[in-house]
Parts: structure tokens; sequence; C-alpha cells
């Protein structure tokens, strides 16, 4: 969707006001893909982007990039260079296979580049996967960039697009139409309503987690489940609870560190006090992480941490 800016400024407010919008002059030196991929006389009201510089008590907590209000998406090839970088840093760290959470505006065209570009820079002694999170708009998209998928060997294609990961039957049309295995339901809660979503053809693998799924009884019938049919489970996400999933499971392949990136650790707080860590450099020489051996989930908790920064207590009896 794309509107016709009007030729002085975007807004007005109260002059007491603590925000300033600002006039499209000023607007039209950031370096986002709002202001730099289209022509002068469009704006693409999709892409969400302040109008106005940060007000005076946020400034001063922000870096200098954001004291400009340069708060959209970069233009360029920034970040499909980050992506391959990223993973080809990873596979030097001991990682065997990289997956890719790409953007949240469903460009089936950039998504696509970037996984071809990953896949030329990391090899094909990699395991690559993508998961887009639901943001492509389309079945359509979906397509495209699961033939993408197909032509670069991905190992997996997971919840493309948006239907939310639900629907059984686009799933079954598009899996019809691809060779990349589809990796669906983590959205799906539950035994029964995975069982009737791969029953129904929606997915060649199953997602299952032991925080969302019933706990670690339930991640463990729906790997049964998954086993009985002949298909491979995937446990979403990490954490002790996982580990020990993973290695009582036969047909699963990967311990996912999720959300991780360049300067990006694991975003759960250190409340070990055992050496227990899920951060990005925490993997060994073989690639793999250690399942804690100790009583219950094998670790030990630093409460003492936990009790300093905690900001609520419930109790559950």
């Amino acid at each position: 969707m794309a509107g016709r800016p009007p030729t002085t400024t975007i807004s007005k407010m109260n002059a007491d006001s603590q925000f300033r919008w600002l006039p499209l002059a000023e607007l039209r030196e950031r370096t986002s893909i709002k202001w730099r991929a289209f022509e002068p006389d469009v704006l693409p009201l999709w892409v969400a982007e302040m109008d106005c510089a940060p007000a005076p008590a946020v400034v001063g907590a922000l870096t200098d990039a954001l004291h400009r209000g340069d708060t959209g998406y970069p233009a360029g090839t920034a970040y499909a260079e980050a992506f391959a970088d990223f993973a080809e840093h990873c596979k030097e760290l001991g990682y065997t296979g990289f997956k890719i959470h790409g953007w949240h505006d469903g460009d089936r065209r950039r998504e696509a580049k970037n996984l071809l570009g990953v896949r030329a820079r990391v090899g094909d002694d990699m395991a690559l996967m993508i998961d887009p999170a639901c943001e492509l708009r389309t079945f359509m998209d979906a397509l495209y960039v699961g033939r993408a998928c197909d032509e670069a060997g991905y190992f997996w294609y997971e919840d493309p697009y948006r239907d939310a990961a639900v629907s059984a039957f686009g799933h079954k049309r598009l899996r019809e139409k691809l060779k990349t295995p589809l990796l669906i339901s983590e959205h799906v809660r539950g035994l029964e309503q995975k069982g009737s979503f791969v029953v129904m053809g929606g997915c060649d693998m199953i997602h299952a987690d032991p925080e969302y799924d019933m706990g670690i009884t339930g991640c463990m019938k729906i790997a049964h489940l998954a086993e009985a049919l002949g298909l491979d489970v995937q446990l979403h996400a990490s954490g002790p609870a996982h580990r020990h999933c993973i290695a009582a499971i036969r047909n699963t392949h990967f311990y996912e560190q999720a959300l991780v990136g360049p300067d990006m650790p694991n975003a759960m707080p250190p409340v070990y006090a055992c050496g227990y860590s899920d951060l990005l450099e925490a993997v060994g020489a073989d690639g793999c992480f250690p399942v804690p051996d100790g009583p219950g989930l094998g670790v030990t908790y630093d409460w003492d941490f936990i009790e300093k920064n905690r900001t609520s207590h419930h109790v559950f009896e």
C-alpha cells in the first residue's frame, strides 16, 4: 500500500508537545528502506516508522543512531551480508546447522535472495533452515520462498506464511509443490491437535516444546507420535528440559539456540550456578551441548541472583 505524501510536513502537534514532527527534507536524509527504496513521490504506508524525533527523555537512553530518529529498516544489502557473516561465524564455532529468522515485512524476494546468499557463503556441508515466523503474506509468497529453499537444498522450511501456521489444508498444498520438508505445528498446541494436523498432511516434521506442549511428558508423547508415523520431530527453543528430551528422542536433529545473533546473546537471564549455559559460544568442539546430569533437570539454580532480581512472587498450592 502506498500513499502520496504532502510537500511540507507529515503532521503537526501542539507547540508544547515533547515530540517534534519532522519535515520531509529531514526525513529523506534517513537511511531506512522507507525513505530510500521508493520513488520520491511514494510513501510506503506499510513500513512502520516514527515520523518524529524521539522525545528528550528517550533520547538520553538511546544510541547516536536513534538520536537522529533513524528507526526504520536499513536499505541496501547490509543485513543480508550480516546473515551470511553470522552463519559463517557459527560454522567456525562448530555448529553444523543454521536457521534463518528473516525480516518482519513479508518481502518474499528479499527472503529468497538472502537464503540463497547464506548457502553460497557456507557451502553445502552445513544444514540450513529458514523460519519466516508466519510473516510471508500469502500462499504464493510462501511458494516463492519455498522454491528458493529447494534450489539451495535447505533442510527444512518452517512456519512460512500468515495463516499463523495452523492450516493443515494450506500446508498440504504447499508440500505438494515443494521438495523441502515443512516443519509446522509450533503454534498448534497439544498431542491431539498435532496428531490431527499431521494425519491431514499438513507437515513433514512435527514441532514440540516441553514448555508449551504439556511439559516433558507431553513433549515425549508428541515425539512418540511422530516416530509411530515414521516422521521426525524438532524441539522448539532451548533449556535444560529441552536437552533431556532431545537426548531421549531418536527421531530428532538439532538443539535450537533460539533468537541469538551478532552481539545478541540468549535472552534468558543467568540463573544457573553450575556452569550451565545457552550462550552461543557454549557449544562443544563436537558441535553439541551437554545434557545436565544432576538431580531433576540436572542444573543448580543461583537463588541469590534470582531473589535479588525478582520482580514478583506467586505461590501455587
